[in-house]
């Protein structure tokens, strides 16, 4: 299995974590891309503030490392209310959900990332808390059992998931704002790394800029990820500003390509084409050749390269574009 690290790895760590936090924007009006979102959210928001109420639950759905758990915590500061922040996986039962909802205020936000990953038992518990803003629990056992309905504050729900499919239709009904997020422009992207330039005291060229936001697979943790590497060889050289020629020879030092794509990326398309005769090839025949589990590649590789048309996805299976031929220099 290969190990290495990846620079264009859109999941985050917990150092990076700490670094990016001032880097993320703090209201509607600084949050760079997805402009339909957060054009409606703006008029959302403005019209629960009218009325005093809580916003409706809000079901946030794409890749990882777009901004939904941002956009989740300006809402809470745009509505002026705390947020509570938890995951699908860590509330294991339906006791770890009740301890988190009695504690929530009038109006406050609890953001669940990965909620496609939550418990059924937990879900259940969840149904009513959303819609009545109550919780009913069994206490006792047999004949003795019985049922006791708390009260809750009343809460905005904020979901994120990377697969909207996996969600049970009785849990996305109760949603009442859905959005779709999508993959940055090159120009949004360039604007994010700019601002995160500005903030980190980096002065950077346009064609840095231009060369970073091509490299980042569409996605603002890429970029700012990037951005941070080319600073690391800018100043072990001795540079004040991020030029040209230190930005390439970063890039092909952390072996990403001008199109994004690392080594098991590229690893996937190769072992396509060369043992697999460019296919159709199952996904569970490509992991076991590159070594790799199903599931990594599914959320992590594939996307991306459907989306930039270097594979195709077809029901016989996965098939290698002409383009990809084109791309990693191997005749048709």
């Amino acid at each position: 299995m290969f190990e290495e690290s990846r620079i264009t790895d859109i999941h985050q760590n917990f150092e990076e974590e700490r670094v990016e936090f001032t880097l993320r924007p703090q209201t509607l009006d600084e949050y760079i891309g997805q402009k339909t979102v957060t054009d409606n959210l703006k008029v959302f928001i403005t019209a629960t503030k009218l009325r005093g109420e809580p916003l409706d639950h809000v079901l946030f759905y794409g890749p990882p490392g777009l901004g939904k758990t941002t956009l989740a915590n300006i809402i809470a500061k745009e509505l002026g209310v705390d947020i509570r922040i938890t995951s699908g996986p860590s509330i294991e039962k339906a006791g770890d959900l009740a301890a988190i909802l009695t504690n929530l205020n009038d109006n406050d936000v609890l953001f669940i990332d990965e909620i496609h990953r939550l418990n059924r038992s937990v879900e259940e518990v969840l149904y009513s808390a959303m819609e009545d803003f109550a919780l009913d629990i069994i206490i006792g056992k047999g004949p003795a059992a019985r049922s006791i309905r708390l009260d809750l504050s009343k809460f905005t729900l904020v979901g994120a998931t990377t697969r909207a499919g996996s969600l049970s239709a009785p849990l996305r009904d109760r949603f009442g704002v859905i959005s779709k997020f999508e993959i940055y422009t090159v120009e949004e992207l360039k604007t994010i790394i700019m601002r995160s330039a500005n903030i980190l005291g980096i002065t950077i060229d346009d064609e840095s800029l231009e060369e970073m936001a091509k490299r980042s697979r569409g996605t603002p943790r890429v970029a700012n990820r990037i951005l941070k590497r080319v600073r690391d060889f800018s100043q072990v050289e001795g540079q004040n500003n991020i030029n040209m020629s230190i930005t390439q020879k970063a890039l092909e030092a952390l072996g990403v390509d001008n199109l994004g794509l690392e080594f098991l990326d590229r690893e996937i398309l190769k072992t396509i084409i060369q043992r697999f005769k460019g296919g159709p090839v199952g996904i569970d025949t490509i992991a076991a050749s590159i070594g790799e589990e199903r599931i990594t590649i599914e959320d992590v590789y594939e996307p991306y390269l459907i989306q930039v048309g270097l594979l195709h996805r077809t029901p016989k299976g996965r098939v290698v574009s002409e383009m990809a031929y084109n791309h990693l220099g191997i005749d048709v």
